[in-house]
């Protein structure tokens, strides 16, 4: 991979993979799945174990001077707003005869505008009556504030209307002592002046006039806003059912959970940064997928299926093992019991051909601490395969989970078929997986897919990486490993090593994110 390639690949690498951060959400919808189930339970537990308090709920007609058609509910907010204000709940409580606080008592009341005039007022209670009388007392303080509003707000625009009219009739009135003064007097000059102080005296009359009629318009106004003001809905107590809102606090519940679920699970995943589809993994292993096979079996149809992808894969490992003349390996990556399974399968398909022994290099001895099973073939751990006889076929099983030794690798086999279960390891440690069977000279025949993303349809073949699939491009003469090769092998890889081109080893995995991005 030179620096080139690393620098397109790089460029052409998205910020953010959708598919891959959908597949990997979707991987972890136990976690969701989960979170909205608690959600569910927690709303309803909660619906059951904290009823609604008796409520009481009344309406208000509210008259407004400034009411046009097209208000877009301004008015009516302003009404809400001055609703949750300590002097209409101190008043309120003065009503009532109650000690308690304004402002304890702002917390128990809420208003809504349901139009540009009509006010709900909804309030809790000790009980219902004691609901419906707060709710009475609060309308009625509501519409006396407004009344009253509107009467003072009437009596300052007439108060300043006629004070203006006052100051009019003053002025008219020194018009007509000029009048009167200038009556007696003759020459041009005394005629225009009259005509001037006549012409200013009908102007004054028309605007004291218009006073006089605005201030009676002013307080003309204020019975018809006093009188549209009223309670047209008496207050009333809300029956509550207590099945209904555990059902719709259930409800918020499943919506806050799965929300938080997968809020959790997209972060999760992004942080984690564990592949999940075919392409990515073997983008960062360096190798191809060649065979998925389930986690978890199914039902009887899933099973039967399970069962022939198995015995493919068993069928398509035969003929690579039979094709090798070097030791070839199964190291696992998150599915140890999976790697054994596949493992006997290949042993017992490989025991018709002779004797096999499967080397159990699986941390714990999974392998060789087992009861063995009739028609079992053999298995020995890791120190005791040196004394195994030299023509005798081996299969070594091992893994390159974290803490894995990897100088004992090469032991186990020279060629290799990692079984990775998906979305297990993270894509630094796939990288680190690459890098030192790299470093181990150990070639990667392909990568088997363990529980596999269902709906994954990306393309898990590396088409510039052909030798690394089972196609028989990747074989190598064999080399010494313990004495695993027998002679006349040997001189067949000694035969083959001036002929064959050079080996392809596994691809080479940048050391930092930055590179392999």
């Amino acid at each position: 991979m030179t620096t080139s390639t690393t620098a397109e690949s790089s460029a052409a690498a998205p910020l953010l993979d959708l598919q891959a951060l959908v597949a990997a959400v979707r991987r972890r919808r136990r976690l969701w799945a989960s979170l909205a189930l608690l959600g569910v339970l927690g709303g309803a537990a909660a619906g059951f174990a904290l009823p609604q308090p008796p409520t009481a709920v009344t309406k208000i007609l509210v008259a407004h001077e400034e009411d046009q058609p097209n208000d877009p509910g301004t008015l009516i907010r302003t009404d809400v707003a001055l609703l949750q204000t300590t002097r209409i709940a101190g008043q309120a409580l003065k009503s009532l005869g109650s000690a308690e606080k304004a402002e304890d008592f702002m917390r128990d009341y809420s208003g809504a505008g349901l139009t540009n005039n009509v006010l709900q007022i909804t309030v809790t209670g000790a009980s219902e009556a004691q609901a419906v009388a707060r709710a009475k007392a609060l309308a009625d303080a509501f519409v006396a504030d407004h009344v009253k509003r509107i009467r003072e707000a009437s009596k300052a625009e007439a108060k300043a209307l006629l004070d203006q009219r006052d100051q009019l009739k003053a002025q008219l009135a020194q018009v007509n002592k000029a009048i009167g003064d200038g009556t007696g007097e003759s020459g041009p000059q005394s005629s225009a002046d009259l005509e001037s102080l006549y012409a200013r005296r009908a102007e004054l009359t028309s605007q004291i006039t218009d006073f006089s009629q605005r201030a009676a318009e002013a307080s003309i106004g204020t019975p018809r806003l006093v009188a549209g003001t009223q309670i047209v809905d008496a207050p009333y107590a809300v029956r509550g059912s207590l099945p209904r809102a555990a059902a719709t606090d259930a409800g918020i519940g499943l919506f806050l959970g799965l929300f938080l679920g997968l809020a959790v699970a997209a972060v999760g995943a992004v942080v984690a940064d564990r592949p999940v589809l075919r392409r990515d993994i073997a983008a960062h292993l360096g190798a191809s997928v060649v065979a998925e096979l389930p986690h978890r079996t199914g039902g009887r149809w899933r099973r039967r299926r399970d069962r022939v992808a198995r015995e493919r894969l068993t069928t398509s490992l035969t003929r690579t093992v039979h094709g090798s003349v070097e030791p070839v390996s199964l190291l696992e990556l998150g599915c140890a019991r999976e790697t054994s399974g596949i493992a006997l399968d290949l042993a017992g398909a490989l025991a018709a051909d002779g004797p096999v022994t499967v080397v159990d290099g699986l941390p714990g001895r999974q392998l060789s601490g087992r009861r063995p099973k009739p028609g079992d073939p053999a298995v020995v751990g890791g120190e005791r395969a040196a004394a195994l006889p030299p023509g005798e076929r081996r299969l070594g099983v091992g893994s390159v989970a974290p803490g894995a030794a990897w100088t004992d690798l090469q032991y186990l086999g020279t060629r290799t078929v990692l079984v990775v279960r998906a979305g297990h390891g993270s894509a630094a440690w796939l990288h680190t997986v690459a890098r030192q069977l790299a470093d181990q000279r150990i070639a990667v025949a392909g990568v088997v897919l363990i529980d596999p993303d269902p709906r994954d349809r990306t393309d898990g073949t590396l088409w510039n990486g052909l030798h690394t699939a089972l196609r028989g491009h990747g074989e190598r003469p064999a080399r010494h490993n313990g004495g695993a090769a027998s002679p006349a092998v040997q001189a067949v890889g000694e035969a083959r090593r001036g002929t064959e081109r050079s080996p392809m080893w596994a691809a080479r995995v940048p050391d930092s994110d930055q590179e392999a991005r």
